[in-house]
């Protein structure tokens, strides 16, 4: 693999890009009956992932690149975060301004002409050199030490991601993240870019989405920031929210061609989704399914479980048919409403939250348990 010929120099900021050398871009593939999939460590992320549909055919359900360069040129020009860990704190940052104990920090703000921070900064950890530290067969792990200072937050912070794959067909991804020496945010996810139809439409809007537990959504602006408010999806005459009432399966179309609750001028599904999980279960509890999502057309059904307390459900409103679908995907390109992407994390913006009392599950110290995210996502036809 030819290693790229300079630097990327990307953002209004000046930010230079760390440049993917030829082992951040080396694929890794894990294998078990029924599943396998390809990782790099750039963004310790995801790049292929194949399972069986109903016809026993293997298809490619996630969506990115074939080749692993093009993750570092996407990085400097749509930014897609395709496949990748995204942290060190996910989503959004209002302002790009949150306090610990008395300090106030400032990361850098690196959308919607600076009003606020999306996944971590200009350089979030989508964008970092991961180093592979175990790989067998079937499981591959990536590790970062994020130094104290980097894109202005307090603290370093050491983390590992291990991915996992068992038969029948499962895909599990720990996350595991420790600060060393400050307190600081730490709210990590995956960010991967779902079509269990392998692009045998261009849409998922036929799919059929079911989120048991997810009642409420939290309230954005016109950006995506949230206000503070947090909403019920079930009930008209309190909330505008009904066509996100997901709680009973129902066909992605009746939500994302019928929502504007996904900031100005928008007509889809990007919001987060919390996880009210049944009276006397913990809020970690990751014994049932929080999300099961079928293809009309593989008929390929994933079901995740997670111990995460909210869901960021996002229906690729903003894709626009530019980037090509994968060569194992067949021809044409990723559309509007091409993919779901799933990424279970904790409360968006909940440091700058604190009457949500979600704290606890935000800023952690060099005396704190670390920051775990599990989940596993198992595959039929």
């Amino acid at each position: 693999m030819k290693l790229l010929s300079s630097l990327l120099t990307v953002f209004a900021t000046g930010a230079t890009l760390a440049l993917a050398n030829n082992d951040a871009l080396q694929p890794y593939t894990i294998y078990a009956y029924g599943i396998n999939a390809t990782f790099i460590p750039y963004g310790a992320r995801l790049t292929s992932l194949y399972v069986h549909d109903k016809n026993n055919t293997p298809r490619d359900v996630v969506v990115g690149y074939d080749d692993p360069a093009q993750y570092v040129k996407d990085t400097a020009t749509n930014h897609t975060y395709f496949g990748a860990i995204v942290g060190r704190y996910a989503n959004r940052i209002k302002n790009g301004t949150f306090t610990v104990g008395e300090a106030e920090y400032h990361v850098p703000t690196n959308e919607h002409d600076g009003e606020n921070t999306l996944h971590g900064g200009t350089m979030g950890y989508d964008a970092r050199n991961w180093t592979l530290t175990q790989y067998n067969t079937s499981s591959v792990t990536f590790t970062l030490l994020d130094a104290s200072g980097e894109q202005g937050f307090p603290g370093a912070v050491l983390t590992h991601v291990t991915y996992t794959v068992t038969s029948p067909p499962r895909l599990t991804t720990r996350i595991v993240s420790v600060s060393l020496d400050d307190y600081t945010p730490i709210m990590l996810s995956t960010h991967i870019y779902w079509n269990l139809g392998a692009f045998q439409s261009p849409t998922i809007l036929n799919d059929t989405l079911y989120m048991p537990y997810a009642d409420r959504i939290i309230d954005i602006d016109p950006i995506l920031v949230p206000t503070g408010g947090l909403s019920s999806v079930k009930y008209p005459w309190q909330s505008p929210s009904v066509p996100l009432n997901f709680t009973s399966p129902k066909q992605i179309y009746e939500g994302a061609l019928y929502s504007q609750q996904c900031g100005e001028g928008c007509t889809a599904i990007d919001n987060a989704f919390i996880l009210d999980r049944p009276p006397y279960s913990s809020p970690e509890d990751a014994s049932g399914p929080v999300l099961q999502l079928t293809s009309a057309d593989t008929g390929i059904t994933l079901t995740l479980r997670t111990n995460q307390q909210s869901l960021q459900i996002y229906s690729c409103g903003g894709q626009n048919g530019t980037i090509p679908v994968k060569a194992s995907q067949g021809h044409g390109y990723v559309e509007k409403y091409g993919c779901l992407v799933i990424e279970p994390q904790q409360w968006i913006d909940g440091i700058n939250q604190p009457e949500w009392g979600q704290m606890d599950r935000q800023i952690f110290g060099p005396d704190s348990p670390p920051q775990v995210l599990w989940a596993a996502y198992d595959f039929s036809a």
